[in-house]
């Protein structure tokens, strides 16, 4: 099993009893990639990641009959689906006011989790805060790349660029992610 196969092998059975409506199969492909595309979705600011990771979830589902390839032609395929739906939801967010405090509070964890979400909060708090620093579309590229493992291929098709550019954009963000480390770790 190769780093990015997330089936073991077994994508092609897996696809074809998904697309007759298999549940096992739909439920191997949520797990299998649901948790990659929320943490591409958190690290990139969604307000909503779970709910986000839902909505792409159901278009996939809704699209699964059309798609027709091998498996990193469909992690492709959902990752643009996911910064699509990004896409949409930032839209969306910037004509509509964030929703009170209070209504957050049906998501509080219960107390044997405070530590553990703390921990993971705080780690894509550190991601995020060094992301923003990028540019947009450094930053995009960035992560399809690390967090949707996807090739420079699949990344320049997902983000509509050529593949040099995502490389020259690739180079880039990496170098100032570099830069970015140095200075924070530079004695003052």
């Amino acid at each position: 099993m190769t780093r990015r196969d997330r089936f073991n092998g077994e994508f092609d059975s897996v696809l074809r009893a998904a697309q007759t409506g298999a549940p096992w199969a739909l439920e191997r492909i949520f797990t299998a990639l649901a948790p990659v595309v929320e943490g591409y979705l958190r690290v990139q600011g969604a307000a909503e990641p779970e709910d986000l990771t839902s909505e792409v979830f159901l278009a996939v589902l809704r699209n699964l009959g059309s798609f027709d390839g091998d498996e990193p032609g469909f992690r492709s395929w959902v990752f643009t689906i996911a910064h699509r739906r990004l896409l949409d939801a930032r839209r969306r967010a910037m004509r509509r006011p964030r929703s009170a405090p209070l209504d957050d509070l049906a998501d509080m964890p219960m107390l044997d989790d405070v530590e553990d979400l703390v921990d993971r909060r705080l780690a894509v708090e550190r991601v995020r805060t060094l992301c923003e620093q990028l540019r947009p579309d450094q930053r995009d590229v960035l992560l399809l790349r690390l967090l949707g493992r996807l090739t420079v291929d699949e990344v320049a098709a997902a983000l509509d660029k050529t593949p040099g550019s995502v490389k020259a954009l690739q180079r880039r963000g990496l170098q100032g992610l570099a830069r970015i480390v140095e200075r924070e770790s530079a004695p003052l």
